[in-house]
């Protein structure tokens, strides 16, 4: 499968991530149409859109949680039609539908999924009290999941997906819920994974965060790439000024540039 959309800054690697052509139907509804997309090591990939425009489809494509209608799907390398398991074994995800076991505590939780992944008990055991210390869950790891704020059950679900260290993290949604002191120390775990070539791959409504944090931008509308680049490079396609706001290019992308009309009660 030869690289689509995009061109690595570091020529002669191979790309982490691969979509190419990618279609998802449910009936009659075509979630993702024709989807290309190549993601490179150590980039940090944000994925925007309207509700409904297939983002979390993409990433539940790309995961292996769900089999595309057609197309091609390669994650380091596999092909996810051929042996999604060892795929699974190499990524994180954050899923937006959190499905945490919430009878659990939050450290239950993190060794019952380092032993999913068949990580030594020693690692299980350091890893997880590494992940709450320094996710601010450390003294919130005998409390059952079911009683922790939205915040905490993102955080907890981060720390699961973190804990095999993996080469590709998928999230989508994951400051929803956040508080802005969680928001930072995730943003910095983030950014260091990216440092040491680790891949991630995320879908935000929080365009601040999306500027701030990504390597490349794909906007998607009815499930359509209908812009990829770099935040200047969106800019410049858009014939936009350099001051202009993510939030405004990705407005014009989608066809969103008129204000909508106030509610006539509202005066």
């Amino acid at each position: 499968m030869e690289d689509v959309g995009a061109v690595d800054p570091v020529p002669g690697r191979e790309p982490n991530v691969v979509l190419k052509s990618v279609v998802k139907r449910f009936g009659d509804l075509v979630a993702v149409d024709h989807v290309d997309l190549a993601v490179y090591p150590g980039e940090f990939f944000g994925l925007l859109g309207p509700n409904g425009a297939g983002k979390s489809t993409i990433i539940k494509i790309a995961t292996g949680l769900w089999r595309p209608t057609s197309g091609e799907v390669k994650v380091l390398g596999v092909d996810l039609e051929q042996d999604s398991l060892a795929v699974k074994a190499r990524v994180g995800l954050l899923p937006e539908d959190l499905n945490l076991y919430e009878r659990l505590t939050g450290e239950e939780y993190l060794q019952f999924a380092g032993r999913m992944y068949r990580l030594p008990e020693n690692d299980v055991i350091s890893r997880s009290r590494q992940l709450l210390e320094v996710l601010e869950l450390a003294n919130k790891a005998n409390q059952l999941i079911i009683d922790y704020s939205q915040g905490m059950k993102k955080k907890i679900g981060l720390a699961a997906a973190l804990i095999h260290n993996p080469t590709v993290l998928f999230l989508d949604e994951p400051f929803n819920g956040v508080d802005v002191v969680s928001s930072r120390t995730v943003r910095q775990i983030l950014q260091r994974l990216v440092e040491r070539g680790v891949t991630v791959f995320f879908s935000s409504h929080v365009m601040e965060m999306v500027e701030k944090l990504c390597n490349r931008v794909a906007i998607l509308k009815k499930g359509r790439i209908v812009a990829m680049g770099t935040v200047e490079e969106l800019k410049r396609s858009a014939g936009a000024a350099p001051e202009t706001s993510l939030e405004d290019i990705f407005l014009a992308h989608i066809g969103e540039t008129e204000e909508s009309q106030p509610l006539p009660w509202i005066g």
